[in-house]
């Protein structure tokens, strides 16, 4: 298996994306939350970097992780709710994600969600180091075809990053219900000097591990019999 990674590895890998980014017409009161809620919780990556990610955040934040490509807002809103001393960065690029978590947020009046509406790869090149203490990649988009490889997130250029912004034994899990991510994803992170798989049993990537919030595509991909694994990884 090899990856298209071209860039030159003096150069941070800044990424793409790729797909839709708006599907269904918003609701007027998803529509007026992206006019008027969205600019409030946004993280201007156009702008340098705090020096603590922190500071993006109300008095009170201890640390801060990162979910990337959020989908309708599950996994992500309920870990807010369950650590409300986290601070969590959400990056989705299709607007509908974002307008769903918009609601929820007012909903339940979460105060410790900031969002990204775009590239999580262009987030992390601007992140500063050592200010991410764990990262989420949850159902991200395949690209089951061969020729489609490159745009997947996990490469290892996103990889580097990763290692240079979590802290020292800072987490990366990756959720995925197609198996030839899932084989991807382990060759490239298991080859990697930085992380160790945590795995000791088969039931440590068969399982979700404790208080996972299953999203309503991993409800889909059961229903549709399609396993997923759930991989966790430690930065050494």
């Amino acid at each position: 298996m090899t990856t298209d990674d071209t860039t030159d590895d003096s150069k941070r890998y800044t990424g793409s994306f790729f797909g839709r980014r708006k599907g269904h017409k918003l609701r007027d009161h998803q529509a007026g939350l992206m006019a008027e809620l969205l600019p409030a919780l946004t993280v201007d990556i156009t702008q340098p970097a705090p020096d603590d990610l922190r500071k993006l955040f109300d008095a009170g934040i201890d640390t801060v992780r990162l979910e990337i490509g959020f989908g309708g807002g599950e996994h992500l809103v309920a870990e807010a709710l369950a650590h409300p001393h986290i601070g969590f960065i959400g990056c989705e690029p299709y607007i509908n994600g974002m307008a769903k978590i918009l609601v929820q947020i007012e909903a339940q009046n979460i105060r410790n969600i900031r969002l990204v509406a775009g590239d999580a790869a262009e987030l992390l090149n601007w992140a500063p180091a050592q200010s991410l203490t764990r990262i989420d990649l949850i159902h991200p988009d395949p690209w089951p075809k061969k020729r489609h490889w490159k745009r997947r997130f996990v490469q290892d250029k996103t990889l580097t990053e990763m290692t240079r912004v979590l802290v020292p034994q800072g987490e990366f899990r990756f959720v995925c219900d197609i198996e030839s991510y899932v084989a991807w994803t382990l060759w490239h992170v298991t080859r990697s000097p930085a992380f160790v798989w945590l795995a000791e049993r088969a039931d440590d990537w068969r399982l979700p591990w404790p208080n996972y919030t299953m999203t309503r595509y991993g409800r889909k991909a059961t229903r549709e019999g399609r396993k997923a694994a759930y991989l966790m990884f430690r930065l050494k």
